[in-house]
């Protein structure tokens, strides 16, 4: 669904994509070689290899080896690096994605108690580091945080970013929060739904994002503007 949403959009932005679609079973080397043969295309600005990789993969070998200045999903470590000191080319897509909603919306993140649930490097590290080079004051809530609940009740902003579907209940919204949920889970009835429950939330908060069509368009619209930038900067 997503792989189909990014090469939509580029047909339409009159960008030019190719998809190299490879079966499970091909090897590390065999990507690593594909790779580097983009990494040396000129007429491609930017490669994207879509996660989570098969098994006989190392995420880790394949990301290094993208060029930084066509990482367009910001995951090698220089990117990395770059965003940690705010100074950055490239913003990884879902965190800049919600972002760019806080600001469109008039939300001030500014001196606000900021809760991203959710550590994983490609969401909640950097979308925590995003609001603090906003200003928030920004705490991380993960797997091992103990009262949860208790924790999202005093935030004014939340971010759920954990892949439990619905997890974040009415309960622990605080009055006239804003609630973003980044979550996409399929359930066994092919409902798609966030991680945040949305019926019970939207009665409390100020501003909240629906699944699917809320963050998810805004991931790809960053994809493409960081598309555009890295051919800016070549």
């Amino acid at each position: 669904m997503y792989v189909n949403s990014k090469k939509k959009a580029c047909e339409e932005l009159g960008i030019y994509s190719e998809e190299h679609a490879l079966p499970q079973e091909t090897t590390q080397e065999e990507l690593l070689r594909l790779v580097e043969k983009l990494n040396n295309d000129s007429n491609i600005d930017g490669i994207l290899v879509q996660l989570p990789l098969p098994k006989q993969i190392d995420e880790k070998t394949i990301i290094n080896a993208i060029r930084p200045e066509k990482d367009v999903d910001a995951f090698h470590p220089v990117n990395v690096g770059k965003i940690m000191i705010g100074d950055f080319d490239f913003l990884p897509c879902t965190p800049a994605g919600v972002i760019e909603l806080i600001k469109e919306s008039g939300i001030e993140v500014c001196g606000k108690s900021c809760v991203v649930i959710g550590r994983s490097n490609i969401v909640g590290k950097p979308q925590a580091m995003l609001l603090l080079h906003q200003n928030g004051t920004v705490t991380i809530c993960h797997s091992r945080t103990k009262n949860l609940a208790e924790v999202v009740r005093g935030a004014d902003i939340v971010v759920a970013a954990v892949g439990v579907p619905e997890m974040i209940t009415g309960d622990m919204i605080k009055e006239g929060a804003v609630v973003i949920d980044v979550g996409m889970n399929r359930l066994e009835n092919k409902k798609l739904v966030g991680d945040v429950n949305f019926e019970q939330c939207e009665k409390k908060a100020a501003a909240i994002t629906p699944v699917p069509g809320g963050v998810g368009p805004m991931t790809i619209a960053m994809l493409m503007k960081n598309t555009v930038k890295a051919a800016q900067l070549k």
